[in-house]
């Protein structure tokens, strides 16, 4: 090969050389300077995870479109174990700094380390790590509590609860229920105490100085253990240097709550603070705490202070309600659900569908971007969507005047002893439940907090007497024992029955009138419209015998009672008397015992709402609806209908005109020219009506109950009223007054609303 070809191609060679050396150099200087931030940000380690977002519930509306339950934006500040650092400083000094913010912007946070905040440190409660309960076969079982569990795994206590399989003999056998006794301070005998120390559980403070070991919480100057010891020094039992206990037992608690759901149980999770300020929320941002994160949520909020047993209220799915949301699908462990009432009966519409979002963190923790993810099939985005507006059958505005009504008429009784009460107005021509108040009642806007002083109330706020209070009927049964003795040509309208105050029919029980036991004296000759106007029990106690308990309990089931009246709210089905009944209470049923039937006592139970259904089927002329609370269903955006409830028609009594006018005429009496007549003078339209009275024993006044119906000519509602130990049901005359006019009062304030179910502006 000559000189000069070899030259060119080392020329050749060299050229290429530097052409790719110019640029690689050139590719290195875009990556390191033209986008060197770019290429960094991404060198940070991220995160990619994708998360379910909840939907906002529906709004719950009155009958007229007025709001009742609605949204409002939350703001919760939730903790991550894992990403609040593992060096003891940093966690300790992230967590100092968030509660020590929450202080300072009065921020309360959720800490149930059954420990006092403040030293000298006990515990709050006398069973911190066992409850005790008692198995069917009569022996003791020891169970361990939320802080048990984790001391056990974490190996703060023994868990002396369970015995271990392998101890057979007698002596393991005794070792284990000497630390059990030991351990509920029972002790054992002076003997067995020299023999072997019993097994002591920690203090307070011993167990806090166990968990800042466990959960390295220390400040400086923390005494070496394995030293101290060797040089034979005392080591503190909260060794945590310089640092304050009050921080201690603060930083204890958190972490406490985190590793409870980090090693025992996931469910709920925790967050440290619920609904907090925009203030705070700032402070805490500036902060920039690793591990800290706000979530946004949405929250329920009540427009109203009535209707709290209606409306009902949310809650978290339990872990024993999962396996029941989890099958119906669409739900994840972390989701609120509705709980009583409205929020709970009209769940599947008032839950929105959750949406689906792909997020990024960084090594922080922090969210650097998120989007919505797509569907799959229909290339539609997976953002939340909201659940539908659920319309109610009830007037917010009666429902107000009711719930006032009753509660200052019940304070107005003679009677000293009144307990609960309750009242509900229906429609008689379809079941819609107009109102249903329920006393004494509760706050849904504060009751989380008082829930407590509420499950602990005798009165029992929380129970909804309307639709699960059980009431005899008293003599309101009355007019079910003379339409089964008219319809059955028992009697006719116009027979008279000779009242001779004491019932002598059988040598016992021989009962008494209502009069001749009060004043001694009779209503002489009535027929049945005198009968219901004086509410004279002789005359039903010979009508209800000749009709017989079989009829009388096929009229009594025709009307309703005793059984559920079909509202979507849970409520008790009561019971009517009969033989069959008393003897499955192993009692034993007499013949005479149809006397007490009769005038709606011996063992018969209703509730309120089924006192109200039985009169709107008598006044309406024998149509028994179902009660209901539901009216409307509309779309979230409230564009649709997507539901609109038809009246259901349970079944059909028969009854001739004479007969109902009979019975209709008796009731009108009472408020016209009865002893009702001063109460209801100044009701704007004709009202029928029954008292009833119940004993409910020897030493008590009776329960009183009361059902009328308005207008008489062309009834639209029937009312029902019972208050427990009300005494007569005479004296609820004046609270039924009101509330009839209040409802007539209402009707003609809502006469400008131009189209029922349309949002008021």
């Amino acid at each position: 090969m000559d000189h000069k070809q070899f030259s060119r191609r080392v020329v050749g060679v060299v050229v290429m050389l530097a052409l790719l050396l110019t640029f690689l150099c050139s590719n290195l200087y875009t990556i390191q300077y033209t986008n060197g931030a770019e290429y960094a940000e991404q060198s940070v380690s991220q995160v990619s995870e994708t998360e379910t977002v909840a939907a906002s519930r529906g709004n719950i509306l009155d009958r007229n479109g007025k709001v009742l339950v609605s949204n409002q934006v939350s703001y919760n500040v939730t903790l991550d174990l894992n990403l609040l650092g593992n060096e003891e400083k940093n966690r300790c000094d992230t967590i100092l700094a968030l509660t020590q913010t929450a202080t300072e912007q009065g921020v309360t946070w959720t800490d149930t380390l059954p420990i006092t905040t403040q030293p000298p440190f006990e515990y709050t409660t006398e069973d911190p790590f066992y409850t005790t309960s008692v198995n069917e076969e009569g022996e003791t079982e020891y169970n361990l509590t939320s802080l048990g569990k984790l001391a056990v795994n974490q190996k703060w206590i023994e868990d002396s609860s369970k015995q271990n399989a392998s101890d057979s003999s007698t002596e393991k056998k005794t070792g284990l229920m000497d630390k059990i006794k030991a351990f509920f301070g029972m002790g054992g005998s002076q003997e067995e105490t020299e023999e072997e120390e019993p097994y002591r559980l920690p203090t307070a403070e011993e167990l806090l100085g166990k968990m800042c070991k466990s959960f390295d919480i220390a400040g400086n100057g923390k005494v070496d253990e394995k030293q101290a010891k060797a040089n034979g020094e005392t080591v503190p039992t909260l060794n945590i240097g310089d640092m304050d206990p009050t921080d201690a037992r603060t930083i204890a608690g958190i972490l406490y709550e985190l590793y409870y759901r980090a090693r025992i149980n996931s469910w709920p999770p925790y967050t440290f603070a619920t609904d907090v300020s925009i203030d705070f929320i700032t402070r805490v941002k500036e902060l920039n705490l690793p591990g800290v994160e706000i979530e946004t949520t949405s929250v329920r909020k009540y427009n109203t202070e009535y209707a709290a047993h209606l409306l009902g209220y949310t809650g978290a799915i339990t872990s024993e309600t999962w396996p029941t949301y989890k099958e119906k699908g669409g739900y994840t462990m972390n989701d609120y659900v509705g709980i009583t009432g409205a929020e709970s009966a009209f769940e599947s519409y008032l839950k929105g569908t959750s949406g689906t979002r792909a997020i990024k963190r960084n090594e922080s923790g922090k969210i650097i971007s998120s989007q919505w993810l797509t569907d799959a099939e229909t290339g539609e985005g997976l953002a939340p969507q909201p659940g539908q507006n659920v319309f109610l059958t009830i007037d917010i505005d009666l429902q107000q005047q009711v719930e006032e009504i009753l509660a200052s008429g019940v304070a107005g009784l003679q009677s000293k002893e009144t307990e609960g009460a309750a009242c509900v107005v229906l429609d008689v021509n379809s079941g819609d439940v107009l109102a249903s108040a329920s006393y004494p009642t509760y706050s849904l806007e504060t009751f989380r907090q008082d829930y407590n002083t509420l499950k602990e109330d005798p009165l029992n706020p929380l129970l909804n007497r309307a639709l699960q209070g059980l009431y005899p009927p008293g003599s309101t049964f009355k007019m079910i024992t003379a339409i089964g003795a008219l319809q059955e040509n028992i009697v006719e309208p116009s027979d008279k029955i000779n009242d001779e105050g004491r019932y002598k029919y059988w040598p016992t029980p021989q009962p008494q009138c209502w009069i001749y036991r009060q004043h001694g004296g009779t209503h002489g000759l009535v027929n049945v419209t005198d009968a219901i106007e004086v509410s004279c029990n002789y005359y039903f106690y010979d009508v209800g015998r000749r009709l017989g308990i079989e009829l009388l309990d096929q009229y009594a089931a025709m009307f309703g009672l005793g059984q559920k009246t079909g509202i979507e709210l849970t409520e008790q089905a009561g019971v009517v008397a009969s033989p069959e009944f008393t003897e499955s209470l192993g009692g034993t049923w007499h013949e005479g015992n149809i006397l007490s039937v009769a005038i709606g006592q011996e063992s018969t139970q209703v509730t309120p709402i089924q006192l109200a259904n039985y009169i709107a089927t008598l006044v309406n002329g024998g149509t028994r609806y179902s009660t209901h609370l539901l009216k409307t269903v509309k779309s979230n955006d409230f564009s649709q209908v997507t539901y609109n409830y038809e009246p259901k028609v349970l079944s059909q009594v028969e009854m001739e005109d004479e007969n109902l006018n009979a019975v209709k005429l008796g009731m009108l009496r009472l408020t016209t020219t009865g002893s009702l007549s001063s109460a209801f003078k100044d009701v704007p339209v004709p009202v029928g009506a029954k008292t009833g009275s119940a004993q409910v024993s020897a030493q008590t006044n009776s329960n009183a109950v009361f059902v009328c119906f308005a207008p008489y000519d062309d009834p639209q509602i029937a009312v029902a009223i019972a208050v427990e130990h009300g005494g007569s049901g005479s004296e609820l005359g004046k609270i039924a007054a009101q509330i009839v006019t209040a409802y007539f009062s209402v009707q003609g304030e809502q006469g400008t609303i131009t189209q029922e179910n349309t949002l008021v502006p």
